[in-house]
């Protein structure tokens, strides 16, 4: 099959599989899992943080980090494009009791920072208590730029609260930047990587903070149901996947301005190509254009893709130019 639908679908390698196979493992509830262990140290300190923990997706890993910042009536600031509010079932309000304050997001994913002064609640018993702000990099694809990160952190500084990064894509982002994950990670006073995206890992996502956040996150996975026995086995797979898929991500980068430049000469598709930042591309299509119908004609073709308006195309390491040809014939034909 040939994906577009997201970069979840990627598979692990060969090499992969073989080392999941070989790790050896403990029960990391106990906290004796050695690989478990490894990775979360070594990503902590490749990342500057003081402590991670892996869980078994990103929506855990934010949620946990969520419930580690906020406290019971708490509120946290996000963009109302945000992963962790409007996709992750209000997991937040629902299992944390922490009320999302969502404000629009601007035309390039950033959150305007006047707009999240106004936001802040006053100290009165009649309101939420805001403690947190919420950015999600890279966002619909596309890239928050390092003078925005600084300048969110001053805000957040000025105002006494915290600063999460969702960094489900966020090794997306520094190859785009052409910069050092430190280099984003720095303004964070905690982040989630996920691993079985564009980095090609089955399953797995990492929380990473001070100690104490991650102490109570701990508490907190568990509460969740989310501690993992022998789970060295998929720890071994994000090791893999932080230290030898990080460089190829600008081939999805690469594959993706070119499916945007290819489907942009097809009648009834629409790309805006400035928007186009790393490996997801969104296309407008004309109301003309049966699109359930193109979805079902092109599965039968073995290609998946997503109905939407505008459609969203997703590349990854499973993609490659010529399935990106295939593709488009396959859609030219199908019109």
């Amino acid at each position: 099959m040939i994906d577009f639908r997201s970069d979840t679908v990627t598979r692990p390698s060969a090499s992969m599989l073989e080392t999941m196979m070989k790790a050896p493992v403990g029960d990391d509830v106990y906290g004796d899992d050695p690989t478990v262990n490894d990775l979360e140290q070594w990503t902590a300190e490749r990342h500057g943080f003081e402590a991670a923990i892996f869980c078994s997706s990103g929506t855990q890993a934010n949620l946990l980090g969520l419930m580690a910042h906020c406290e019971r009536g708490d509120e946290y600031l996000c963009g109302q494009q945000a992963h962790n509010y409007k996709f992750e079932g209000g997991g937040a309000a629902v299992l944390g009791s922490i009320q999302p304050q969502p404000i629009e997001n601007e035309k390039d994913g950033s959150i305007s920072i006047d707009k999240l002064k106004a936001a802040i609640k006053p100290i009165d018993p009649h309101f939420a208590r805001t403690t947190l702000l919420s950015l999600e990099n890279t966002i619909n694809g596309k890239v928050l730029p390092l003078s925005y990160l600084k300048e969110a952190r001053e805000f957040v500084n000025l105002h006494g609260l915290k600063l999460h990064l969702d960094g489900a894509r966020v090794y997306n982002a520094s190859v785009a930047l052409e910069v050092d994950i430190k280099e984003v990670s720095q303004y964070f006073d905690s982040m989630t990587i996920c691993l079985s995206k564009g980095l090609g890992a089955p399953i797995g996502s990492l929380l990473l903070g001070s100690h104490e956040l991650i102490a109570k996150a701990h508490r907190w996975r568990k509460v969740l149901g989310g501690g993992m026995r022998q789970a060295g086995i998929l720890a071994a797979a994000g090791k893999i996947a932080l230290t030898e898929n990080v460089t190829r991500l600008a081939d999805d980068h690469a594959n993706a301005r070119y499916l945007a430049e290819e489907l942009a000469k097809v009648n009834g598709f629409s790309v805006n190509l400035e928007h186009v930042q790393t490996n997801m591309l969104f296309a407008k299509v004309d109301s003309t254009i049966n699109q359930q119908q193109l979805v079902d004609n092109l599965k039968e073709q073995g290609i998946l893709f997503s109905a939407g308006n505008p459609m969203r195309l997703v590349t990854h390491l499973d993609i490659s130019r010529a399935d990106i040809d295939t593709f488009i014939t396959a859609l030219k034909r199908a019109l």
